[in-house]
């Protein structure tokens, strides 16, 4: 009789360490979405046939302003992992690993925090950037898809490194391609898992499509009709943005078969594109739906956290552009949804919130403490989003912030500028200038979301008192110069293989 009380006592203990008891602690499953925008049904897409993701929304919270760090892949996905913006670290290309940097060597990611307090953790697909990725975060190895990209062989890539067509519709299953083999896989796991209940995880699952090419099962495709797509009302540049704003879309353009050398594309064209683009996003979701549904069937979804994450959008011919790569509203809002236990069902919210937040957002709705260093020595950028979970109408930041690298060439000068952007509910400032460039050397956008979602108009000049509000909120935050990779991969990479390309073209490349 002695021994009970102190049974009970610990007893009692474990089922109350952390948020839901040491051998209750949440799974995690986090879906990640390649190029993904906010043409879903849940965010009010009428010709989207998204019906998982639409599930998801109305399983938990939906954020209707969601931003990533900066639109393009590794950097987005290296906030997302490290907690740090780009600006914080200097890391704004596609092949820079951070830990070949002396000073970030022994940074802390998500999947090393988890694995450091109990859960296993690892990820499918596309979670890190293809060779960028980090050993150290997994308790296993990535496991990537030997899938196909194209299933016609006239549409696959020619020699010498050129890609493939933009578009394909194939009469083949989904697991035929690469993202149909993930959720397989993503299934298995599953099963694996039930079978060690008290073992918590983190499994980070990550897709592919809609990135380009936009291919898909005909199925897909097939529950469009072409004309049901209209092309974007405004197609140039925004009036007084500087002339190397918009960048060039030079990743579309890599590919063969194009109808044009440079663009505007044909109009039919672009319709084509954008349905190719919406037939991925539903391939996607199916592939998400069977993920979802297995963890329903085993049991497992009511001690299960679910994120599902963008890492970018993308320019569907708005502003003339065909790529992700700017500051501009269609590349840089995403979609982010999260449901889970104790997380009310059916709740939507406009607060503000980047892809920063998402890491000490998992660390508290699991009982996890925040890493005791992080990339800038210090800890996160992010700021965790459970009052907002708890209430949606709760606020946990003022403003987000993104950035995205460029140069400005003239005749005798080539200026390696970062584009560093501050957004509120209303406006988005972006400064064009050096890292440490003396306020009076940059260029400055602004735009009002309130009169103007198209960003027709640079109204810098117009409201200089917002101006010097707005550009004292950025001067708080660091403007890390490049580590490594200089005006950033998305200009040397993929222009640069434009520009060879054209060179060869015209018999002058080596």
């Amino acid at each position: 009789m002695k021994k009970f009380p102190l049974i009970l006592f610990f007893g009692l203990l474990l089922c109350h360490s952390g948020i839901h008891g040491a051998t209750q602690r949440p799974n995690v499953l986090f879906i990640a979405v390649d190029d993904l925008k906010p043409v879903l049904g849940c965010y009010g897409d009428k010709l989207a046939k998204t019906p998982n993701m639409d599930k998801l929304a109305n399983r938990g919270m939906l954020f209707e302003k969601a931003y990533v760090n900066q639109a393009v892949c590794a950097p987005s996905r290296n906030s997302l992992m490290l907690g740090v913006r780009p600006q914080s670290m200097g890391l704004y290309d596609l092949k820079t690993y951070f830990r070949d940097i002396p000073a970030y060597s022994n940074t802390v990611t998500m999947g090393q925090t988890f694995q450091k307090n109990g859960y296993t953790a690892e990820s499918l697909g596309k979670i890190f950037h293809a060779s960028l990725n980090d050993k150290p975060s997994w308790s296993v190895d990535n496991w990537e898809s030997k899938g196909e990209t194209y299933a016609i062989e006239d549409n696959r890539a020619p020699m010498k490194g050129e890609k493939g067509t933009t578009t394909e519709s194939a009469d083949v299953p989904d697991n035929f391609y690469q993202d149909g083999k993930i959720a397989d896989e993503a299934v298995a796991r599953l099963k694996e898992k039930k079978a060690n209940p008290n073992q918590p995880f983190l499994m980070m699952v990550g897709f592919h499509k809609p990135h380009l090419p936009f291919v898909a099962p005909k199925k897909y495709w097939d529950q469009f009709k072409p004309e049901q797509f209209s092309l974007p009302e405004f197609r140039t540049a925004p009036e007084g943005s500087p002339a190397y704003a918009l960048g060039e879309s030079g990743e579309i353009m890599q590919y063969k078969k194009l109808p044009v050398d440079k663009l505007p594309f044909p109009d039919d064209f672009a319709r084509h594109l954008i349905h190719g683009y919406y037939a991925a996003t539903s391939f996607t979701d199916a592939q998400i739906g069977k993920v979802i549904a297995a963890l329903d069937e085993l049991g497992m979804a009511e001690n299960t956290i679910i994120v599902l994450w963008g890492d970018h959008g993308w320019h569907l011919g708005d502003h003339g552009k065909w790529c992700k790569h700017t500051n501009y509203e269609q590349a840089t809002r995403i979609p982010i949804l999260i449901s889970g236990p104790e997380i009310k069902p059916g709740q939507r919210t406009s607060a503000l919130i980047e892809t920063v937040d998402l890491y000490p957002t998992l660390l508290e709705l699991t009982g996890q403490s925040t890493p005791e260093t992080g990339i800038t020595g210090v800890g996160l950028d992010g700021t965790s989003l459970v009052p907002i979970l708890k209430d949606p109408k709760a606020k946990v930041n003022d403003y987000v912030f993104h950035a995205y690298p460029r140069a400005e060439k003239t005749d005798d000068t080539k200026r390696k500028l970062i584009g560093r952007a501050v957004r509120n509910d209303r406006y988005r400032l972006v400064e064009w200038k050096e890292p440490n460039d003396p306020p009076e050397k940059a260029a400055i956008e602004l735009y009002d979301y309130q009169t103007d979602m198209m960003e027709k108009k640079n109204l810098a000049q117009e409201n200089p008192e917002l101006v010097t509000q707005l550009r004292a909120v950025l001067a708080k935050l660091p403007e890390a110069k490049p580590q490594m990779g200089g005006e950033g991969a998305p200009e040397s990479g993929y222009e640069k293989k434009a520009k060879k390309k054209k060179k060869d073209k015209a018999g002058d490349g080596e």
